[in-house]
């Protein structure tokens, strides 16, 4: 099916016709915004004016830190979480409470809270035909508290412990008197609550602290029996004497053991030095001796007067001999009173010796008393932890019930909530707001009655036109400009080309000024060759992936490879035209230019194939022209052609060479899976077409199919020295 046929079965939106009736109906649609503007003028301000006040409340303690009978420590945390304080929120909402407030403020008496008080005739039909409810089905009572919820408004503001009471109500005066009188009402039930919980705590804890201070006595006495009939003595830092022996005699043990070790090892160093003949000068004990001290003194006296009688006097003198003879007897003493000192030590390590034997018995007998001791003590703390804890929880019961007493007897019970902003008298109604009113129905109004003119202006048809109504008028006919003149002996035959020639083409190619229009593009009577529409379908219905065109007739023939790309791509395919020819005889019709990059710019690799692809000016097909660059440099890269045609297989459905004048071998690096090869023919009984399509049968090809526009069913004369295209 030709894309022609597919685009005669859509239409679109005319928007300038569209938007022109909104212009045409200015006058209705101004008259019916202003009849709906004055019906919301009149309603707002016929409506009966509501007044609307709120109270706010805090959740919070009012507990002074001077009565608070909990630990400071406790004050700091919050009285209710955000679970609780919501809890609050349905306490406010109660019918209890709601029954104090309407009773108090007398709203039963009111027009407004009891419909029933002052119901007339017309109320009465309207309740027995179904348009309003029967009050009579409630009680007096549940309809003022019914009325009052839907007035009522109470909610907790976000992330606070504030509640929020609010009331509407035809008197201004009553909106403000509800609100205060609901959250009155809250603290004095509150109030109520704790006193109701106070008095029940000191009921109970009366008979249970007279019942625990008999407890208490009865494990006190149990305390003291036991310490009497064990024989517990009690010493210093509330422990057994029994114990507290034991620690002190064994700290008495090791000072004895260690004072007889000590004597032992000086006695024994004694010893030795006495029995070796060495100097006593450096035993601690012979040294701290009193007389060996003046013995010494002495010995260094004789010592002295000798040394100085020998200056004068001759050793066998008497006076020399008789102070020698005193400082023998001198060493005698001091060794005889070195032995004295070790029959001291020896004494003193055998007393500490049997002193220690006496602490070890003794230890022995005061460890058995510290083991039966021990044995009380466990049962003596058990019984002083039972009386210990009957008389603690006695203390803190009796705290409580002091304080429980104290603030029942001076109603100290303070309401965990307070009012921080209590609501004032409204000066104006929250509803009706005349002037957001008014001007939103007429908004409103003049926006709906728009949308319905356009609406009815789309469904009935008036604003749809066709889709193939094109910007840009169609041709029936392919634009042939005159060749330029040459001499007669100059004129050579056209010259086949390559698909990228090395040198352009002498003469300008033909230019395909606007598309051929799809209706001429059909088979003539009586003609085996297929037309553009034939030759579209007959790719599109076998799936082929490229098609190759040769034109031998010159750049007239690239005609069939543009008619056939754009015919294809009208079908909604992704097409792409790639022109091999000289001069851009497949792309200038397309882009009405030739200075664009192309395919010779992709060889040298001056550009990309963002760069290189184009859109057609007259239809959705794209296409690559021959390009700017060197076509010399361009040939050199010419091996890169089979692989710039797969690339753009993978992103297009179909993709549409034109060749020109080419040959079978001059085509086949293009040839790939899914390929057609078609001959442009335009003249029936042009020879170039019968060779051509031999030489691609022959060059196996196989049944080559020749494509011709009808535009050319009498095409002008051949002109020698066309360029390939």
């Amino acid at each position: 099916m030709s894309g022609s046929s597919v685009r005669g079965s859509d239409v679109d939106v005319d928007l300038g016709t569209l938007f022109a009736s909104i212009v045409r109906d200015w006058k209705l649609i101004l008259a019916v915004t202003i009849a709906v503007t004055g019906l919301a003028f009149l309603v707002a301000w016929l409506a009966t004016p509501h007044y609307r006040a709120e109270t706010r409340i805090l959740i919070e303690t009012t507990e002074s830190v001077f009565t608070r009978p909990t630990p400071s420590g406790e004050s700091d945390k919050p009285i209710l979480d955000e679970e609780g304080v919501t809890s609050q929120v349905e306490v406010m909402t109660s019918s209890d409470l709601l029954r104090q407030v309407a009773d108090k403020l007398e709203l039963g008496k009111l027009k407004e809270f009891d419909e029933q008080a002052s119901m007339g005739l017309a109320g009465r039909l309207m309740v027995l035909v179904g348009l309003k409810s029967d009050p009579n089905g409630l009680a007096a009572e549940d309809r003022v508290i019914k009325t009052m919820r839907e007035k009522l408004r109470v909610y907790r503001v976000e992330r606070s412990r504030v509640i929020v009471v609010s009331f509407s109500s035809e008197d201004p005066k009553l909106a403000a008197d509800v609100p205060n009188a609901i959250a009155d009402a809250y603290l004095a039930m509150q109030q109520q609550a704790k006193q109701k919980s106070n008095a029940s705590a000191t009921d109970w804890l009366e008979p249970e602290i007279a019942d625990l201070r008999e407890r208490v006595k009865a494990a006190e006495t149990k305390v003291a029996d036991f310490r009497a009939q064990s024989d517990l003595m009690i010493g210093q830092n509330n422990s057994a004497l029994a114990t507290q022996q034991l620690s002190e005699m064994s700290t008495e043990l090791s000072r004895v053991r260690a004072a007889r070790a000590t004597a032992e090892a000086n006695a024994q160093s004694l010893r030795d030095a006495i029995a070796s003949g060495r100097s006593l000068d450096s035993m601690p004990d012979v040294i701290s001796s009193p007389l060996i001290q003046r013995l010494r003194e002495r010995q260094v006296q004789l010592n002295t007067e000798i040394a100085d009688l020998s200056t004068t006097l001759l050793d066998n003198h008497p006076r020399i001999k008789s102070l020698r003879s005193q400082l023998a007897d001198l060493d005698g003493q001091i060794r005889n009173e070195a032995r004295n000192i070790l029959r001291g030590l020896e004494t003193e390590a055998e007393t500490a010796k049997l002193r220690e034997a006496k602490l070890v018995a003794n230890l022995n007998n005061v460890k058995a008393e510290s083991a039966r001791v021990g044995d009380k003590e466990v049962e003596l703390r058990a019984l002083e932890r039972e009386a210990a804890a009957q008389r603690e929880l006695l203390e803190s019961y009796l705290t409580r019930y002091r304080e429980a007493a104290s603030r029942g007897d001076r109603s100290y019970l303070p309401a965990d909530a307070r009012i921080f902003s209590r609501a004032t008298v409204p000066s104006e109604p929250y509803f009706p707001k005349i002037v957001p009113i008014v001007g939103a129905a007429f908004v409103g109004s003049l926006l709906v009655m728009a949308i319905v003119t356009l609406m009815r202006e789309l469904f009935s048809g008036r604003a749809m036109r066709p889709a193939d109504e094109r910007k840009v008028e169609p041709v029936e006919r392919i634009a042939m400009p005159e060749p330029a003149a040459a001499p007669p002996e100059t004129a050579t035959p056209a010259k086949e080309t390559a698909a990228v020639p090395a040198e352009p083409a002498v003469v300008p190619p033909p230019v395909l000024s606007r598309p051929v229009s799809p209706i001429l593009a059909r088979t003539a009577p009586n003609d085996n060759r297929l037309s553009v529409s034939a030759a579209a379908e007959r790719l599109i219905s076998g799936g082929v992936a490229r098609a190759i065109f040769v034109s031998p007739e010159g750049d007239e023939g690239a005609a069939s490879a543009v008619l056939v790309a754009r015919e294809v791509a009208d079908t909604g395919l992704r097409v792409v035209l790639v022109d091999l020819t000289s001069g851009g005889a497949a792309s200038i019709p397309t882009l009405d230019t030739a200075a664009v990059p192309g395919v010779t710019n992709l060889l040298t690799g001056e550009s990309q194939f963002s760069q290189v692809i184009h859109g057609d000016l007259y239809s959705e097909c794209h296409v690559i022209p021959v390009g700017t660059a060197d076509p010399a440099r361009a040939m050199r890269a010419a091996d890169r052609l089979p692989i710039i045609l797969n690339s753009l297989g993978s992103a297009y459905d179909l993709v549409v060479v034109e060749c020109g004048p080419a040959k079978a071998e001059g085509i086949r690096r293009l040839v790939g899976e899914g390929t057609s090869v078609f001959v442009s023919a335009l003249d029936p009984g042009d020879r170039a077409v019968d060779e051509a399509a031999s030489d691609l049968r022959s060059g196996g090809y196989g049944n080559v199919e020749l494509v011709k526009p009808v535009a050319f069913d009498n095409p002008t004369p051949t002109v020698p020295n066309r360029s390939a295209a």
